[in-house]
């Protein structure tokens, strides 16, 4: 059913938890299948200027999927430009696990649209401040 990428990043995930004061926050959950997500981003710039995902974790409560997509979003998502981060989708995110079944692609759109919230929410912050 899964495969071996999704389980092994499922049983080691990648930079799980919280970031303390995070720059952006996203919060999501499905209701149906009851996973819940925290996406918490940090951002920097890069020498070009650029807003950069400096740092990224996320807290996730679920499945296998939703815990795999969550945790290979984050090392896709480290070091991106916000506008490249926001291009991640969920093909990108099924593709790097080396696919999930059809039944579980909602845990890619879901880990997508944390990140999507978290920097929505660093965009807010930021005009608030300006």
């Amino acid at each position: 059913m899964y495969s071996k990428k999704v389980l092994e990043t499922f049983r080691f995930p990648k930079n799980i938890g919280e970031i303390k004061n995070p720059d952006g926050l996203g919060k999501v959950g499905n209701p149906t299948c009851g996973d819940v997500m925290w996406v918490y981003i940090k951002v920097n710039k890069n020498k070009k200027g650029q807003e950069i995902i400096k740092d990224i974790k996320v807290k996730t409560f679920g499945c296998v999927a939703a815990i795999s997509t969550s945790s290979v979003l984050t090392t896709m998502a480290k070091g991106m430009t916000l506008e490249d981060a926001l291009k991640i989708d969920k093909q990108k995110i099924a593709k790097e696990l080396g696919g999930l079944p059809p039944s579980k692609m909602h845990c890619s759109v879901l880990s997508m649209e944390g990140l999507r919230k978290a920097i929505e929410d660093y965009k807010n912050k930021k005009a608030s401040a300006d």
